[in-house]
């Protein structure tokens, strides 16, 4: 049996590994690496003190990220399929690593994120091509 997650390391833990498989997937790897170019030294502790926040309330994020997809869509559109492999690679990386009461939180708060953030990118770019 695996164990829920806990604390910032196991945030840590599942963050690095999700990120492990997105690098290298054919559906989104690019965006991250030839699109945005990731600093992964900066990247990676937004998204833990962003998950820290998402499951223990810690107060630790205090980004926008809907601006920055907003952004990175303006460079190179997104679509429903980008925003679908995000939520299956971290849901797969979840699922491999904790099971529990925070790890079912971690996947709905994953699966509303994405499904939140396809709607307002995709409609914002419906709005757009209108103008």
């Amino acid at each position: 049996m695996k164990r829920d997650i806990e604390n910032r390391a196991d945030i840590e833990l599942l963050v690095n590994n999700f990120y492990q498989k997105v690098v290298s997937d054919d559906v989104i790897g690019f965006i991250f690496s030839d699109i945005v170019k990731m600093n992964w030294e900066k990247h990676l502790p937004i998204m833990y003190d962003f998950w820290d926040n998402a499951l223990f309330y810690t107060g630790s994020y205090s980004g926008n990220p809907m601006n920055l997809h907003k952004h990175l869509h303006h460079i190179r559109p997104l679509n429903s399929k980008h925003f679908a492999r995000w939520v299956n690679l971290f849901i797969e990386t979840l699922d491999e690593l904790f099971e529990g009461e925070k790890a079912s939180l971690a996947r709905q708060r994953a699966i509303s994120i994405a499904a939140i953030m396809e709607e307002k990118i995709l409609q914002y770019r419906n709005e757009h091509k209108l103008m």
